[in-house]
């Protein structure tokens, strides 16, 4: 079902109506009933007078006040006749059944879901979802209590997103994961899930991963993991480091003019990576005697 515009016209004049029709209807039916003439009340007169006050009642039950940022669902008898989205006070049809719909934007904060991500690790994870209703007729026959069906329907969406990539990729960087691709993740479930809100006549506005973490039973060794890849790749720039300086320092002795054989250069190379890729400070030793003794 498609949201449609209902037919409406300002309810000022409708009220203005119904406030004479309401005092004259009253005035005629006292008049006649409590006339103190000894002829009979006259019929035409009562009947000209519940008439007034029946119009008026029609008139009071066709007023439907919208505030800003909402809209009245307007049914007649079971049938949608369409929604007024514009505020103000309006005159719709009479009889009919008014449903209010807030068009406000509104934050769903999902609660900590526990899920295996594509690694089959055990991750928690949470997401905020920003939305607001554009299709009031949607919001209100297809589907039942659009709020709980943006909840459940958010929460397998993240569901989802979440097993399809790895919490981190410790070698390959080309891989997307949950922590290191945050945007691409959100970007990915806020089309995902507007697709399965579409039915709702609900749209997003925008989808943030608000908490990503390792499950407790997991937690303690997968850190582990990640020092043990951080100190791996600092030792690694560390090396590639002395290895530039030992190379550095050979060129400037050859451009010093300072010759030394190849046993020589072996050991104060070695003596060199030693002291700079070491994680303590270098201990001098003086050699008294000869390289060669």
């Amino acid at each position: 079902m498609k949201e449609k515009k209902a037919l409406c016209v300002s309810g000022y004049l409708a009220l203005l109506v119904a406030v004479v029709a309401a005092i004259g209807g009253v005035y005629l039916l006292a008049k006649e009933l409590t006339s103190n003439t000894p002829h009979a009340p006259s019929g035409g007169i009562i009947a000209a007078g519940f008439l007034l006050v029946l119009f008026a009642g029609l008139c009071l039950s066709s007023l439907v006040i919208v505030q800003p940022n909402e809209a009245k669902v307007i049914t007649f008898f079971g049938t949608y006749i369409g929604s007024v989205i514009e505020s103000g006070l309006w005159m719709v049809v009479p009889l009919t059944t008014k449903m209010t719909v807030s068009l406000k934007v509104r934050n769903f904060n999902s609660q900590k879901l526990k899920v295996n991500d594509a690694e089959g690790n055990p991750v928690e994870i949470g997401a905020v979802i920003v939305f607001k209703v554009t299709d009031t007729a949607k919001a209100t026959f297809d589907v039942d209590k659009y709020e709980r069906f943006v909840e459940i329907q958010s929460e397998t969406a993240i569901r989802h997103i979440a097993a399809k990539y790895p919490y981190d990729t410790f070698e390959d960087e080309s891989v997307l994961s949950l922590r290191g691709n945050a945007d691409e993740v959100a970007a990915e479930l806020l089309e995902e899930l507007q697709e399965r809100l579409h039915v709702a006549g609900v749209q997003l506005t925008d989808t943030r991963i608000t908490h990503l973490a390792y499950a407790p039973e997991i937690a303690s060794a997968m850190l582990q993991r990640q020092q043990a890849i951080a100190i791996v790749a600092a030792r690694q720039k560390i090396v590639e480091g002395a290895v530039g300086m030992v190379d550095a320092a050979l060129k400037r002795l050859d451009e010093k003019g300072i010759e030394l054989d190849a046993e020589r250069k072996a050991a104060m190379i070695n003596n060199l990576m030693v002291s700079i890729v070491s994680d303590r400070a270098a201990q001098p030793v003086l050699n008294t005697g000869s390289l060669y003794n």
